[in-house]
């Protein structure tokens, strides 16, 4: 069985990453989009990522997804969590979560860079404080005229 003279047939072109690296997981052609957000940490439960779904915040392919839409590779997803919106691609589909490293190679992260935030004091009163006495209303109008 073991002919020093044969070799192995040479790997193929269209070889994917999964298959190319021992600690890649096997991929699928298809999967659930709250398992996916899940397996690769957009979501910290799969029940957040379930919710987020019902409640019309993830898209694939710029329609909104039900947490049983399916996904491929190539597919854009777009997820609203926690006030940020993130637009990654399909690269590879999972259904067991993976550490941070491998997650990031099962997508394409194209979401915009976050708008800064001005420098400067931010002018927010307490919540249930009611409403600005006639002397916090001056001090609030005195920062806003000094630009912040």
């Amino acid at each position: 069985m073991n002919d020093p003279d044969r070799t192995d047939p040479p790997a193929q072109q269209g070889e994917s990453a999964a298959q190319s690296d021992p600690r890649m997981p096997q991929g699928h052609p298809s999967g659930r989009v709250d398992r996916w957000i899940w397996a690769v940490r957009l979501a910290k439960t799969r029940a957040d990522a379930a919710q987020a779904c019902r409640g019309g915040h993830v898209r694939v392919n710029d329609r909104t997804a039900k947490p049983a839409t399916t996904v491929r590779p190539g597919d854009e997803v777009q997820v609203r969590l926690h006030g940020v919106t993130r637009i990654v691609d399909v690269a590879l589909v999972i259904d067991k979560r993976v550490g941070a490293p491998i997650a990031r190679r099962c997508y394409t992260d194209r979401s915009p860079e976050p708008t800064p935030q001005p420098p400067g004091a931010v002018l927010r009163r307490d919540r249930g404080a009611g409403r600005p006495t006639k002397r916090d209303r001056r001090q609030i109008e005195q920062l806003r005229r000094q630009g912040f």
